[in-house]
Formats: structure tokens, sequence, C-alpha cells
């Protein structure tokens, strides 16, 4: 395909996105199949558009001065990307597959000086408008800031499974994508992000993986999961396990000794750690299904819990804008009220002396340290350990990366710490 033709296969895919309100990558799932000629290198560039519109989406609709799927497509390739409007216009003439060429006020507005001048605050920060007062609260005077940190692409960021390998083995073996160390973690690594059409390495097909030498995991999980500093012996349960993604990484700081009990209310969710697990040579840790009695028997009895909490994913739209423009209101307070539950049923495996750790992918404060304290309030037997204290002693001064400090846990976002953004909070369980 050339590019007139990968410019309609965009506007065709966030057309179904917009009409049928389905995710972008189930959209994008569908029309491969539907096009199955489609070469890969034609996929990544489609997808690289869809994606880069839906990030910046609210700024291209006000710009063009319509939301349809072509104006934010035409506004992308040309203001985010660079394309020449001629050059376009040209190919399109000569491109069966083109869409309609520019119309004398699309170029109008592709080519104004200063068109976000006088846009509102929540265009800049291409954020739904209902949300802005959250962001202000989190990161106040910084917020735009931030919210603009969340439209840029995300890198491909890799955990160094220390069980079977070591950084400079893997490096080597992923030298042909160009991977690099990272400056926070010494077994986290980073291929950056490509821009325009560029696909990102599919490194789940190297060998390194398959021997599972190396997880795909972002920074800002890997940082939260070292953060629990779990220690080898110890007994932990982790409440929301899902995939097995920190299950993983806490084995791994484990040197695969003590018991890790990794739990989820959906077997669903759940059903890929049996996989993963055996993968990466993880030999500690036991599978506890929904509704089996055995959780019941670890009541007061874990050293650690930690509870990955479901939650709005603001954290995560760098890698998956669509849902910055699917979260409602409503949603959100579902959110909220499963994250109080789960607090108020995980605490209770805690032993007297154990900590439990609450973590999310969000930056919003209601989610965040809002939760954590209504938590305290029904629930004072426990207290919050000062999560300042806790990023010195793992990290130390060296550390580049400056996550958000308050009374009740630390939150890290792709500005401040170069990661997704996430929010954790250790609890330690001071009597019975």
């Amino acid at each position: 395909m050339r590019t007139p033709g990968r410019i309609s296969a965009a506007i065709e895919i966030l057309t179904d996105i917009q009409e049928r309100h389905r995710p972008a990558s189930l959209a994008l799932k569908n029309w491969g199949l539907a096009h199955r000629f489609a070469g890969s290198g034609d996929r990544a560039a489609i997808g690289n558009m869809v994606y880069d519109v839906l990030r910046s989406k609210a700024s291209l609709a006000y710009i063009m001065g319509d939301s349809s799927a072509r104006a934010l497509v035409l506004g992308l390739v040309v203001l985010k990307w660079g394309m020449d409007i001629g050059e376009l216009s040209e190919s399109f003439a000569n491109d069966d597959f083109a869409p309609s060429d520019f119309s004398e006020e699309e170029i109008k507005r592709l080519k104004a000086d200063k068109p976000l001048v006088d846009a509102p605050e929540h265009i800049i920060a291409n954020i739904p408008e209902w949300i802005k007062p959250d962001f202000e609260k989190a990161f106040g005077e910084k917020w735009i800031d931030e919210a603009k940190a969340f439209v840029k692409r995300p890198p491909l960021d890799l955990r160094v499974n220390d069980l079977k390998s070591k950084s400079d083995r893997v490096l080597k073996s992923l030298k042909r994508f160009s991977p690099e160390i990272s400056e926070t973690l010494p077994n986290s690594l980073r291929i950056e992000a490509g821009v325009g059409a560029s696909r990102t390495p599919n490194v789940t097909s190297d060998e390194a993986y398959k021997k599972g030498w190396f997880e795909v995991q972002d920074l800002g999980s890997a940082l939260v999961a070292s953060l629990i500093d779990a220690k080898p012996k110890e007994q932990l349960l982790d409440y929301c396990a899902g995939a097995g993604g920190k299950t993983l990484s806490l084995a791994a700081q484990m040197q695969n000794s003590g018991q890790i009990f990794a739990y989820d209310s959906d077997r669903t969710r759940l059903a890929p750690i049996h996989d993963r697990l055996k993968r990466n040579g993880v030999r500690n840790v036991q599978i506890i299904e929904p509704d089996s009695d055995r959780l019941k028997q670890l009541e007061n009895k874990m050293d650690r819990v930690v509870v990955d909490a479901p939650c709005s994913g603001t954290g995560s739209w760098r890698r998956r804008p669509d849902t910055k423009w699917r979260l409602t209101k409503e949603l959100l307070e579902l959110r909220l009220k499963s994250q109080a539950e789960i607090l108020q049923e995980a605490a209770k495996y805690v032993r007297v002396g154990g900590q439990l750790t609450y973590i999310t992918c969000s930056i919003l404060p209601q989610e965040n340290g809002e939760q954590i304290e209504r938590f305290l309030k029904e629930f004072s037997k426990f207290s919050v350990i000062p999560s300042h204290s806790l990023w010195q002693k793992k990290f130390g001064a060296v550390n580049k990366a400056r996550p958000y400090f308050d009374k009740f846990g630390l939150t890290l976002s792709p500005a401040s710490t170069d990661s997704d953004g996430f929010f954790i909070s250790i609890l330690q369980r001071d009597s019975l």
C-alpha cells in the first residue's frame, strides 16, 4: 500500500471506532482480517496513524474545525507527521485508494499560524474537559505539561528476568533493535518509540523472550514492583494478580524462594499466568483460583499483600489512547467503589507487622491518595510508610526520576519519571 491508501484505511478504522464505540485494538484487528493483502509495514503505519490521532484528538479536531475521522487523519499527517500538502494532493490524484483531495477550508486550517493560540486549556492538553480539575489537583501548575506528555508515543520497556538471564545477554540478543539500559533500573531495558510510520519491533518473537530472559513491562510498573522490595523466604499474596506481570517480578525479587500466592477474582484475567510462570522459570508461585477455600487459610498470615487494583487506566493513556475518550464519571465511580471493597477485603490477609501495598495505573487523586485516606479512616490498625523514604532507600539521589510525593504515597508519570502513570502506597499493619 502507498501513503494515500494507508490514509484511507486509517480514516475507515477511525470511523468504525467513532460509530461503533469499539476499542481501537479490536477495530484494527478486524480491519486487518478483512484486508489480508496489507503487509506488516502497512498495518504498522495505519496503526500508528490511528493511535497518534487518538492521542491528539482534541487539538486536531479544534484546529480542523471538524471531529470527523477524515479531518483528524489529514490533520495528523500534515501537522504531526510533517507531510507536505502539495505532495499529498498530487499522490491522491494518482491513487485509486486515496481519499478525496483537500478542500480549500482544510488547506486554510492546516496552514493557519498558531492555530491553538486561543484554544481552551483542555484542548491544548488533549484531555476530556470534565477531567481537567483532576489533573490540576494531581499536578498543580504543571498539569498541562503532564497531560501533554501522555500524547507522546511510549517506548517499549523490557524487564530482564534475573532468574534466567542478565541485562548484557538480553542486550546482545536484541542488538538489532538498539535497546538501552534504563538509568533508573539496571534490569530494565528500553527501545525508544519510532516516528511516523516506523514499526515497533516484535521482541516476543526473539529467542531470548521464548527462553524467558525478559518480559515486556513498562518502566513505571517495574518501578512500583521494585518499591515493594519483596524478600526471599517471605509469604506474599498478589491479590489482583491478573496475567501475572508483577507476580513474575516479585518472584525474581524473592529469588524463587518463599511463597507467592497469585489470586484474581476473574479467571479470564488469570489464565495467561500459567504459561508465563513456566517460561520465566518461576517455582515459588501457587495460583489460587476464584472462590477457592484456600484463600481464607491465608488470613492474618501474609508478610506482604499486593493490591494492583482495577482502575481508570489514566496512567496508560499513551499506550491506550482510545480509553481516554471512553472514560466517564459513571465508570470512574464504579472503579472507586470496587477499589474500596478490594482494599477492605485484602487487608485481612496481612499479618501484624506485615505490609499492604496498593497500586493503580492511574494519576487521578480520587483513585489514589484519597482512596488510601478513606481506607485509613476505617482501618486505623494500618499506617502509611512514608513514600519519600521508600524511594530514597531504593533508588537514592542518583535517580533522575522525580515522582510526586504526598502523605499517602507517590505518583509516577510520563513527564516526571519517563514512564506510564502509576500510584503506589505501602501501609504497615500495626495491630490486630
